[in-house]
C-alpha cells in the first residue's frame, strides 16, 4: 500500500481512502501500524482545522438522534460533517454492535457526512484507542465539523474532552438523579449542557430541568477562560428540530471566543502533550504482554503468590532486569 498515494486521496476528500485510512489506523498489526505512522507523517501540516466536538450522554437520552439531526442542519448550510461513533465492546467476545449508521440512516445517505462506528476495545474514556488520529484523517480530508460520540456517560468519559475543542453533554428531562454520581467528573468538563426531548409533554419538564441544571452549572464552577456566561444549559428537541440552530450558534460563539483569545491553539498544543504521555504509557504497557517480560512477569507472580517475593520487590525486580526503568 502506497502511503504517499493514499495521503493525496485524503487530500482530495475521497471517503474510500478515508475510511481505508481510518482502518488503517485502527489495526493492531504491526506493520499496519508502520504504514499508519508514515502515513501520519506525509499528512502533517496539512493546515486544514476542523471545529471538533465531543459529545457523551446518559443511555437513552438520544445521542444518535441528535446527532443525525444536528448532523443534517450543518450539512444544510453547506458544511462538510464527520461523525465518529465509538460503540462500546463486549467484556467476553470483544465484539461490537457497530449499529450508528443504521441509527444515523439519513445522515448516512447525505453526500456531506461521512459516518464511522469504532470498537472501544475495552479502551477507558469512552472513546476508542486510535479515535484522535482519526479525528486527524477526517481534518485532513477537509471535514468542516467532527463529532465524537462516545460510549456512554460515566466518570471516564471525560477522555473525549482531550481530542475535541468543545464537550457536550446531553442530557433527559428529569434525569437528575441518574447523573448523581457522575456529574462532578463530566459536568466540570461540559461547555454545553443540552437537554433533549424537549417537546411534546416532557416540554415543561425539559425547561424545568435546564433551569436546575443552569443553576447547578453557576454553583459548580467557574473557567477563567472562558466568556462569563459559559458553560450553558440549553433545551433541544432533535426530533422537532428545536433549538439546534441556537445550539449552533452558541457552540461557534464559544469558539470564536477561544480562538481569539488564544485559548483555541494553546488548549490543542496541551491535547498534543496529553497523548503523547498517554501514548508512551500504552507502548509500556504493551511491553508486558510480549516476551521475554511476559515470562518473567508470570514467573515473578509464581513467586509472589507463593509467597517467596513481595509485590514492591518483585515488580522492582521485573522493571530493572527487563524494562530498565529503575
Amino acid at each position: 500500500m502506497d502511503m504517499q498515494d493514499l495521503s493525496k486521496r485524503i487530500l482530495a476528500g475521497e471517503r474510500r481512502a478515508l475510511a481505508r485510512a481510518i482502518t488503517l489506523v485502527e489495526s493492531g498489526r504491526a506493520d499496519h501500524r508502520e504504514q499508519a505512522l508514515a502515513l501520519l507523517d506525509h499528512l502533517k501540516g496539512h493546515g486544514r482545522q476542523a471545529l471538533r466536538i465531543g459529545l457523551s450522554g446518559t443511555p437513552g437520552v438520544g445521542k444518535s438522534t441528535f446527532i443525525e439531526a444536528f448532523g443534517m442542519m450543518l450539512t444544510g448550510q453547506g458544511l462538510k460533517v464527520a461523525v465518529l461513533a465509538v460503540d462500546p465492546s463486549s467484556a467476553r467476545s470483544g465484539g461490537s454492535i457497530l449499529g450508528d449508521k443504521t441509527r444515523m440512516e439519513r445522515l448516512s445517505r447525505e453526500k456531506n457526512a461521512f459516518i464511522r462506528p469504532s470498537p472501544s476495545q475495552s479502551q477507558l474514556g469512552g472513546v476508542a484507542r486510535r479515535t484522535r488520529e482519526a479525528i486527524e484523517l477526517c481534518e485532513a480530508a477537509g471535514f468542516d465539523v467532527i463529532l465524537i460520540e462516545t460510549v456512554g456517560v460515566g466518570q471516564s468519559e471525560t477522555m473525549v474532552a482531550e481530542m475535541a475543542d468543545l464537550f457536550l453533554l446531553l442530557l433527559a428531562p428529569a434525569g437528575g438523579d441518574e447523573l448523581q454520581g457522575v456529574k462532578r467528573g463530566i459536568m466540570e468538563m461540559a461547555d454545553i449542557l443540552l437537554i433533549n426531548k424537549a417537546d411534546g409533554d416532557l416540554k415543561p419538564t425539559a425547561i424545568r430541568t435546564c433551569a436546575d441544571y443552569a443553576g447547578a452549572l453557576r454553583l459548580l464552577r467557574k473557567r477563567p477562560q472562558d466568556p462569563q456566561e459559559f458553560p450553558k444549559a440549553l433545551t433541544v428537541s432533535a426530533v422537532e428540530h428545536n433549538g439546534l440552530d441556537q445550539a449552533w450558534e452558541e457552540m461557534q460563539a464559544l469558539a470564536e471566543w477561544r480562538r481569539s483569545h488564544g485559548h483555541f491553539t494553546g488548549r490543542r498544543a496541551e491535547q498534543a502533550r496529553f497523548w503523547f504521555e498517554a501514548e508512551v504509557r500504552e507502548r509500556l504497557l504493551a511491553k508486558l504482554a510480549q516476551d521475554p517480560v511476559k515470562t518473567a512477569l508470570r514467573e515473578l507472580a509464581n513467586q509472589v503468590e507463593s509467597g517467596d517475593l513481595s509485590p514492591s520487590v518483585a515488580a522492582q525486580t521485573l522493571l530493572q532486569g527487563h524494562l530498565a526503568l529503575e
